[in-house]
């Protein structure tokens, strides 16, 4: 079991165990140990952040761990994850670094590892990281340390990759979009993006102070966005997180879609271009049953994984499928990008606007969702309520009722100290009392 990595790389509060420069640092030398091929050579990092004040002290510890081991650091400055994804396959690195805790609040920071081939790390690759951080990383000689360098255009090469995913000629004149930047990685990117293809932008969450990622803004917090469509008359919103590697959609009325229904509207476009490879899609447990009865109406299948987008694009690569994501909004689409990219996402939506001339109302609305009920239950850390006998048998009681009638998904979130009780079920009496007892069960055990 891995002891420091989560579902998404390493997470937690600023200058709290284990995000503390001095771990950071060490991180960064066992990291640096372990993507060494060989003594001698050269061997290249790039590191890119989003715009977390903390991201300075980490950026600057994650250097110094891997400049120490002789690493060469390319410090990419603030871009979406994807982009870091992107650089570390084109600038032939050993490694990318992406310091993030995407769309958990400003004090939170985060730690997210790419491998050569631009794909996040196996389970595996991990635990092997966690075993060099425990016995310890010797430096390499002093002859031999790293040097750092700043790459200025990063974020111009990210903008051009993500353009060239559209189809040739496409233009979005015309199209009045809201687009929230959550104040975060993206803040400049995807503005420009949007304009250089003739879109009408109203830009909202593009003033990062260190302090405001995710304040009131982005993919988790999208009312504002969504008040902002229909008092600018805007054809459809775009809300990003803060390492815009998820996104949001609204339509034109107001109403949120979220990644279930883009996925489903991406899935149908591209099975009727014959480009949707094994007629699947690959999405999470979480992913809403709904969806997958709409695929199965049209010939399709779903493929489910455990939560997290590097479930999902591993079950892509290990499968050949070519279009997953999360309900939560990461979109994957791997002929183009190596993990969730949310600007990537949006755009494809417009571009279904373009070429269809329906409004976003319409192509947001792929399928009825059956009624889903999410809540989630904070814990202490060092509690462990799941081994609760008490909850144990909540939870037993609780997919007794659902049984033939819907699901029940108790997990633990891998990047906060949260327990996740969803249920699904068309009886909203039942759906309703099925999580509340769960959710009492926990709250007796965690106080």
């Amino acid at each position: 079991m891995r002891k420091l990595f989560g579902t998404d790389g390493v997470r937690g509060t600023a200058n709290i165990h284990p995000m503390t420069a001095d771990m950071a640092l060490r991180i960064g030398a066992a990291v640096g140990r372990y993507f060494r091929r060989e003594a001698g050579g050269v061997h290249r990092v790039v590191i890119g952040k989003d715009t977390r004040l903390s991201g300075y002290m980490f950026e600057n510890a994650l250097t110094a761990g891997l400049t120490s081991t002789g690493m060469n650091v390319l410090l990419l400055g603030p871009v979406p994850t994807p982009a870091v994804g992107l650089m570390t396959r084109s600038m032939r690195a050993d490694l990318g670094v992406m310091i993030s805790a995407s769309h958990n609040p400003a004090e939170d920071n985060g730690i997210k590892f790419f491998g050569p081939d631009g794909f996040k790390l196996s389970d595996q690759a991990e635990l092997e990281i966690e075993a060099l951080l425990e016995e310890g990383v010797t430096p390499a000689q002093a002859q031999n340390i790293g040097h750092a360098k700043r790459i200025d255009d990063a974020r111009f090469r990210y903008g051009e990759r993500v353009k060239s995913s559209l189809p040739r000629g496409i233009r979005l004149d015309g199209l009045k979009v809201v687009l929230d930047c959550a104040n975060g990685a993206a803040h400049r990117t995807a503005p420009e993006v949007l304009w250089e293809l003739g879109a009408e932008v109203v830009p909202l969450g593009v003033a990062p102070n260190g302090k405001n990622i995710n304040l009131g803004c982005g993919s988790t917090q999208p009312q504002t966005a969504a008040e902002a469509v229909v008092a600018h008359g805007a054809d459809v919103g775009i809300c990003l997180d803060g390492d815009a590697d998820r996104v949001i959609m609204i339509d034109e009325t107001g109403t949120l879609a979220d990644g279930d229904q883009l996925m489903a509207l991406l899935a149908g476009r591209w099975a009727r271009a014959g480009t949707l490879t094994g007629n699947a899609l690959v999405a999470t447990v979480m992913s809403n049953l709904g969806l997958e009865r709409h695929l199965a109406d049209q010939g399709l299948r779903l493929e489910r994984t455990a939560v997290g987008d590097r479930y999902v694009v591993e079950r892509m690569r290990a499968g050949g499928f070519n279009l997953g994501g999360e309900q939560s909004g990461h979109i994957v689409m791997s002929d183009h990008a190596t993990t969730g990219d949310g600007l990537m996402a949006g755009l494809h939506m417009l571009a279904a606007m373009v070429e269809t001339g329906k409004p976003a109302s319409e192509l947001l609305n792929q399928f009825t969702p059956v009624p889903q009920l999410l809540q989630n239950m904070r814990f202490t850390v060092g509690q462990t309520p799941l081994d609760n006998p008490a909850v144990q048998a909540a939870i037993r009681s609780a997919e007794a009722a659902l049984a033939g009638k819907g699901r029940l998904l108790i997990r633990k979130s891998g990047t906060e100290p949260l327990i996740r009780v969803m249920a699904e079920c068309e009886d909203s009496a039942l759906l309703n009392a099925t999580v509340a007892e769960v959710a009492s069960a926990i709250e007796a055990v965690v106080g």
